[in-house]
């Protein structure tokens, strides 16, 4: 520390110019001047060592400019994309097929169990990039404009079934067949899904090779990841009173709505934008903890093996050009259609793949409730009356019929219960090949047979009781009621159930297909039995576990 006394007219600015230290510098070590343009003739000024001086300009060097040096590789889209080409000169440890919550949760499972290892992964989706979040993160994807975005044909695919539904044996089939739909693109139907996220029933899980103790943990695991609570809906005047109500009225199982939605505000520089889950939070974290490789527009159609082991997939660019992808091990998580297509094509041998195909039964009543009966600003609707032991069914009330505030508000306003019921899994419902008619790809189409068994329609009788008793209980209205087309639930499941028996069950316990070495299904197709719940929670529970199953023994 050395001591300078100030000449006449001299001020801090000036003597931090004429000996070259900063402003900062001086104010620092002279806290008794706060005025740093005072005259201070006279006065003992400290000054810093030599070492603090500053530097003349000509000797600091220039900041990086990103666009003067460029780095190893740019990206042209949100996410980093690897060519089909490229993957073929490569051999993987593992490959993943499909990019909805199954092949998202396996991949950062993978990536955080794995990082820094030298694994080497592949991720192959058939569809597009198509957005980088989920649309109800996305002003202009509200209203009725969401479903003209995802119902494009571009994207979607259209099964229909071999034979149509009847609701008892002395009603004649309808005469239009039912229809299930693939979406392709990146996340899958992640991108637009509802965000419900309750647990299966404990009744439900009692039937699978997976005890509940493990699958609870899974589900813990899943839903911390998923950022699942009722938070959204939590203080909401009208979710609160419609429980009170339900509770009060012989539903006293109900419960606020769980949602896989991020409610925690951004605040010391962690930003919250994306509030409602998708695969895409998976390849985020993904991307944060190993690395991997990504080709999209890139269709898997085989699954090539060698004396019982995997050995890699047949791929297929949109110019219809094959390609052989090396793989020690391959996760197929393409969905309970693509995925049993791709085995079935492949010749993948396995008396249950593609049988035991289940869904939801769905009934939907719009109920009408008077404004007047509740407080001003009424919020959003978000009740679950979960299935029971008695209850083969859950009804789930209001979640998507945002209530937005008008002046002057409507005077009554309408809430959709929808029900959705156990559908017994059996053999007879199935998906298989068409060898008559071929996709663009020459790869033989799906065709569906599905239909209710009589159990199935004495449960969807129960949920229509089920529906107008709830809505006496919640005070309201029931203005319509409508048997919904399973197609359109878009909880389908079961087509490579797991299971012991190689007979009943596509794949092991631990989601590897009975009898082939390093090949796994993690999808909504592992799901042994409907139960009553949405399905994409134990999805991703199950999808975890078997990334865990595949470490362990790898």
């Amino acid at each position: 520390m050395r001591i300078y006394i100030a000449d006449i007219n001299d001020t801090l600015r000036t003597i931090a110019k004429k000996f070259n230290f900063s402003i900062e510098t001086l104010l620092s070590l002279n806290p008794n001047i706060t005025n740093p343009d005072h005259e201070v003739a006279g006065v003992q000024i400290c000054l810093p060592p030599d070492s603090h001086r500053s530097p003349p300009f000509s000797d600091i060097p220039n900041c990086a400019n990103p666009f003067l040096y460029p780095f190893e590789y740019y990206l042209d889209q949100w996410i980093p994309l690897t060519s089909i080409e490229e993957m073929a000169s490569k051999e993987y440890d593992f490959i993943i097929a499909g990019t909805g919550f199954g092949g998202g949760a396996v991949l950062w499972r993978l990536c955080e169990k794995w990082r820094n290892t030298g694994k080497r992964i592949a991720v192959i989706e058939a569809g597009d990039l198509v957005l980088p979040t989920n649309m109800n993160n996305i002003p202009t994807l509200n209203g009725d404009r969401n479903m003209r975005f995802f119902t494009n044909p571009k994207r979607w695919r259209t099964i229909s079934t071999v034979n149509s539904i009847s609701l008892d044996e002395s009603t004649p089939l309808k005469s239009s067949p039912y229809y299930f739909n693939e979406f392709f693109g990146l996340g899958g139907r992640s991108l637009f899904w509802g965000a419900v996220t309750p647990r299966m029933h404990p009744i439900d899980i009692a039937q699978w090779p997976v005890s509940l103790k493990e699958m609870n943990r899974y589900y813990t695991i899943s839903e911390q990841m998923m950022n699942v609570s009722t938070e959204y809906v939590k203080n909401s005047t009208f979710s609160e009173i419609l429980l009170n109500r339900l509770l009060n009225n012989g539903f006293p199982e109900t419960s606020l709505l769980p949602i896989a939605a991020d409610t925690q505000p951004t605040q010391f520089g962690n930003v919250h934008s994306n509030v409602f889950f998708s695969s895409l939070e998976f390849f985020a974290w993904a991307l944060s903890l190993s690395s991997f490789d990504l080709a999209v527009r890139a269709r898997v159609a085989k699954v090539l093996t060698d004396q019982g082991k995997t050995v890699g997939v047949e791929v297929m660019s949109r110019d219809k050009k094959k390609y052989h992808i090396k793989g020690k091990n391959v996760v197929l998580s393409a969905s309970t259609f693509e995925t049993p297509r791709i085995l079935l094509y492949s010749g993948i041998p396995g008396k249950a793949i593609g049988h035991y195909f289940t869904t939801h039964s769905r009934v939907e009543g719009m109920v009408n409730f008077l404004t007047a009966d509740f407080p001003e600003i009424l919020g959003t609707a978000g009740v679950l009356i979960p299935r029971t032991t008695e209850r083969e069914y859950q009804i789930q009330i209001g979640y998507n019929a945002y209530l937005y505030e008008l002046i002057p508000r409507a005077m009554q306003e309408d809430v959709w219960f929808g029900a959705s019921g156990v559908i017994e899994s059996r053999y007879e419902n199935y998906v298989s090949l068409n060898p008559d008619k071929v996709d663009d790809y020459g790869i033989p189409e799906l065709e569906i047979q599905f239909s209710y068994s009589l159990k199935d329609k004495e449960v969807i009788q129960q949920m229509i009781e089920g529906i107008k008793s709830a809505s006496v209980a919640a005070q309201g209205l029931l203005r319509s009621l409508c048997l919904g087309d399973p197609g359109l639930v878009y909880h389908d499941m079961g087509t490579c159930r797991m299971g012991i028996d190689p007979a009943t069950s596509a794949t092991n316990p631990d989601g590897q297909i009975h009898g082939i070495q390093g090949l796994y299904v993690a999808d909504n197709s592992v799901i042994p039995t409907s139960g009553a719940a949405n399905n994409t929670l134990t999805t991703v529970a199950l999808a975890t576990r078997t990334a865990d199953k595949i470490m362990k023994h790898f």
